[in-house]
């Protein structure tokens, strides 16, 4: 199946000819930056963000953080679904990359070699968006951050030159949509077993940090009652 437009004037190739074509103007440096950032950078910037989720999860009361902890859990899991999700749908829709299908367009120093094989849906946007939402459904205002994140790998790779517009909000719509729709069940299986983790002696320290002694309260001087001032 061919699928999706490949070629022809319409909005997705304008876009890609727009965004591709700051890489025209930019210095050397920046491509390299923006390949960096949208290969490496931005995952590893989201796999930081769901530890320090999981660290403050940790200093919740133990209901909230084990359900805390139980979304931290189904992010990835859920990423990985999506990805595998992906591998079918693309040999689905079998479309060509960019690069291949449209002439004048900039493609960065090694992202060809990222390139290879269908362009619909993107990897990467499916991966950190999935992340990304992942983490809201523990964390509403990291999770935002991680939204950010997503969208801005999103970007980088049709700056690259190995993916439309199209491509990229196919790879958002569909990491959204495995860790929403799957959320449900995938929480009432993983909240019995984080709550059984929480509980073991050792191991719960995984979902909340040890409660911390509160300090022996220092007693104040009591004020004489006004009859013992009276005699």
């Amino acid at each position: 199946m061919a699928g999706l437009t490949t070629g022809g004037p319409n909005v997705d190739v304008s876009l890609l000819y727009r965004i591709n074509g700051l890489a025209h103007r930019a210095p050397d440096w920046f491509d390299r930056g923006v390949s960096l950032v949208g290969s490496y950078g931005i995952p590893l910037a989201l796999t930081l963000l769901l530890l320090w989720c999981w660290h403050g999860a940790r200093r919740q009361d133990e209901v909230t953080a084990a359900e805390s902890f139980a979304s931290l859990v189904w992010a990835p899991l859920a990423a990985a679904i999506a990805c595998l999700v992906n591998v079918p749908l693309r040999e689905f829709v079998a479309r060509p990359r960019p690069f291949t299908q449209h002439d004048g367009l900039d493609v960065l120093a090694g992202a060809t070699g990222q390139g290879v094989g269908h362009s619909f849906v993107s990897d990467h946007a499916t991966l950190t968006m999935a992340l990304g939402v992942g983490v809201f459904l523990a964390n509403r205002r990291l999770g935002l951050l991680g939204i950010g994140l997503a969208l801005a790998e999103g970007l980088c790779r049709v700056y690259l030159g190995v993916h439309y517009p199209t491509d990229v909000i196919g790879g958002l719509a569909l990491g959204t949509a495995v860790v929403l729709l799957l959320a449900p069940p995938a929480l009432a299986l993983l909240g019995p077993l984080v709550r059984a983790v929480a509980r073991a002696p050792r191991a719960g320290r995984l979902v909340r940090a040890r409660e911390r002694v509160l300090a022996t309260p220092v007693e104040l001087p009591q004020r004489p009652a006004e009859s013992d001032l009276a005699a």
